[in-house]
């Protein structure tokens, strides 16, 4: 791939000040780029460095205006980078067709360019768009459907009756439609719930690898359009994630979650059933929401609370050890002061 910087602009919305005619062949690192690629910086930090790194150009925010390096200015230094990656590195397009390796049910209905590749195994009654890949090992139950230019990749089970939306992807190892967490007890002995509903996946959704996404004890468990979650994430029975929510690895929701659009939950977040989170949420890595919370708050903690008196709390913590000393030899005091006022 060979791209005169001038064309750059086209795809990013910028502008440049340097030679528009030098060749970019490459995207790379600021530390690790050659004279012939390009790179970004997005912070302060690297603004300072520009005249650093090796590449030839550097995409960078308006506000930069000189360097010795050719500059690409955009308002989203980062965005700019997505987009420009994508153009030297355009996603392979897999081998057209269907394996005589993989199983393939009754009444299969599909789309043009569909890839099925060896050792996937297709149930009963399902339904694939246009340009769907199904990677090896791939377990598509009976009754599910799969809309156009979805990606599964290898070792996905998606279970009966689940409904993958179009430009879906998910990531190796995921299980969509596990059987919700249901059970019921005599006080003695569990006993399941049968667990009877399904789960949604809307358009322009992203399920990292090894997430599990439970179908819903009745109705369905809705991811909705423009989801990403990132690996090892679990979403239960019966939960809503609104649009554009960003899940990071190891989140674990409990049933009946509703989680608003554009949403934030880092790291190990846990939330506790039949909880409501707001939009534009951004909860803090580790927290713990035991409650409700109300559109546009950042929470952190274990319970979730605001994230300014967290972190006013958190910094009290290590100094508990000296208040606690403190606090006893103040008691004795107190102690002796009322009994020496007795004698």
């Amino acid at each position: 791939m060979e791209l005169p910087v001038r064309k750059i602009p086209e795809f990013v919305k910028g502008d440049v000040v340097g030679d528009g005619d030098f060749i970019i062949r490459g995207v790379a690192a600021f530390d690790s780029a050659g004279t012939d690629d390009i790179t970004f910086a997005t912070s302060a930090g690297y603004n300072k460095r520009i005249n650093e790194t090796r590449a030839a150009a550097v995409i960078v925010a308006h506000e930069v205006c000189e360097a010795k390096k050719i500059l690409v200015r955009v308002q989203n230094p980062f965005l700019a980078l997505a987009k420009v990656s994508t153009l030297f590195h355009p996603v392979l397009r897999p081998v057209v067709g269907i394996s005589q390796d993989a199983h393939v049910g009754e009444n299969f209905k599909y789309g043009i360019d569909v890839s099925v590749y060896p050792g996937v195994f297709i149930g009963d009654d399902v339904t694939l768009g246009d340009r769907v890949t199904l990677n090896p090992g791939v377990v598509v139950g009976n009754g599910v459907a799969i809309g156009d230019d979805a990606f599964v990749h290898p070792n996905v089970s998606i279970l009966e009756r689940c409904e993958i939306g179009s430009k879906v992807m998910i990531h190796s190892g995921s299980v969509i439609g596990s059987d919700g967490f249901g059970f019921a007890s005599d006080g003695d002995r569990y006993y399941k719930i049968p667990q009877i509903g399904i789960v949604r996946i809307d358009d322009d959704v992203e399920i990292g690898a090894c997430n599990t996404i439970d179908r819903a004890t009745f109705g369905r468990t809705w991811i909705k359009r423009g989801v990403k979650t990132d690996n090892l994430v679990h979403i239960a029975h019966n939960v809503v994630v609104g649009e554009d929510t960003v899940l990071v690895a190891q989140v674990g929701i409990s049933g009946s979650v509703t989680i608003g659009s554009h949403s934030i939950l880092a790291g190990q977040t846990g939330v506790a059933g039949h909880v409501t989170i707001g939009n534009r949420v951004t909860v803090g890595g580790g927290s713990g929401v035991t409650k409700s919370v109300p559109d546009g708050q950042t929470v952190s903690g274990f319970p979730a609370v605001d994230h300014r008196l967290w972190l006013k709390a958190s910094s009290i913590i290590p100094k508990l050890p000296d208040m606690k000393k403190k606090l006893r030899e103040l008691e004795k005091r107190i102690e002796e002061m009322e009994k020496g006022s007795k004698d």
